[in-house]
């Protein structure tokens, strides 16, 4: 992802309203759809090392889980094409975040670390081929080795593969986002904008992330060929979309219509110069069949009666196919060239 979209996934995560939507819609699990995510706290998600190296994973959150308040840390990573080594990132995402609670005393009783879910969240078009356990990336080995090597699975979330119908009839902002990121086509944009203004009429500042992330959206997706101010609103946002999506419509009809002129233009002197090249073939070939058959009979009358007066010669020469095929057919029972070439 580029550094502004990537800022804004993280921004519109940041919201606990689209993390509990993102475990209750696409997560099928019973206990994780039982927890209380009223309880959902965002923690850091950039971590100093050992060795004093800053690392930075994308977005944590953690659950309390029952009266014992044990958290549940949800590790959220957004992807837009595959990394065939995202196992080996979610290992060390999930292995700084223990160092880090272990840093901030954070452990549970008996010196325990919590479960940690990571999540990698992935909206790229190709399907995703890369491993979602460390341990596939790795050999089996024999004996004792087998023993010690990592396991780490990672849940992959596919939001191509979501059915958006259902989420959003359900009023699962997932599916709002799926929505989104492939819209049928400007009006379905328009729809949804709406859609959200109703959904999150008590709810300001997520419609603010939403606009936010949204218009980030619409800039990729136009491959930043569009110019948007910032907007904060939703409804804002969708009089300026309405607008720019008009004069974009509007200059590549025009476009549109100017490269058509210039294509039939093109087209019409590409296939003149083809008309003229055939015409001009056909009549080198009518020419080279004529002036070989004039050859022809001017060897033979010679070979017969003799060299050829120069008024013969040039009247082979300039007659037609036709007429040097009549003359053709004299040879032989004429007993001059005069007879030969008599019209």
């Amino acid at each position: 992802m580029s550094r502004e979209d990537d800022a804004s996934y993280k921004l519109l995560f940041s919201s606990p309203e689209v993390v509990r939507d993102l475990v209750l819609g696409l997560i099928p699990d019973d206990w994780l759809h039982s927890l209380d995510f009223s309880t959902l706290e965002k923690v850091p998600g950039s971590y100093v090392a050992d060795d004093l190296r800053q690392r930075a994973g994308d977005v944590v959150w953690r659950v309390r889980v029952g009266g014992e308040w044990v958290y549940l840390y949800f590790l959220i990573e957004f992807q837009s094409t595959v990394d065939p080594w995202m196992a080996v990132r979610i290992m060390t995402y999930v292995g700084l975040l223990c160092q880090d609670l272990i840093r901030r005393g954070e452990t549970l009783e008996g010196r325990k670390l919590p479960p940690v879910l990571p999540i990698v969240l992935y909206n790229g078009k190709a399907k995703w081929t890369a491993a979602t356990d460390i341990a596939h990336l790795i050999p089996r080995a024999p004996g004792l080795l087998a023993r010690y090597l990592p396991r780490l699975e990672y849940l992959l979330v596919e939001l191509n593969h979501v059915n958006k119908v259902d989420l959003i009839q359900a009023r699962n902002l997932i599916g709002a986002i799926v929505q989104a990121e492939r819209p049928d086509n400007d009006q379905s944009l328009f729809q949804l904008i709406d859609l959200l203004n109703d959904w999150l009429a008590d709810n300001p500042g997520l419609r603010r992330i939403f606009a936010i992330w949204i218009r980030v959206l619409v800039l990729r997706q136009s491959r930043y060929t569009l110019v948007l101010p910032k907007v904060q609103d939703l409804k804002e946002l969708k009089m300026l979309l309405a607008e720019k999506f008009d004069a974009w419509a509007q200059e590549y009809q025009e476009k549109g219509r100017k490269e058509g002129r210039e294509e039939g233009i093109e087209q019409g002197i590409e296939q003149g110069i083809e008309k003229g090249i055939e015409r001009g073939l056909e009549q080198g070939l009518q020419k080279g069949i004529q002036q070989g058959e004039a050859l022809v009979l001017q060897r033979l009358l010679t070979k017969r009666f003799g060299p050829l007066s120069p008024q013969n010669a040039q009247a082979i020469s300039t007659a037609s196919i036709a007429q040097i095929e009549v003359w053709l057919d004299r040879l032989f029972d004429a007993s001059s060239v005069s007879e030969v070439l008599e019209k």
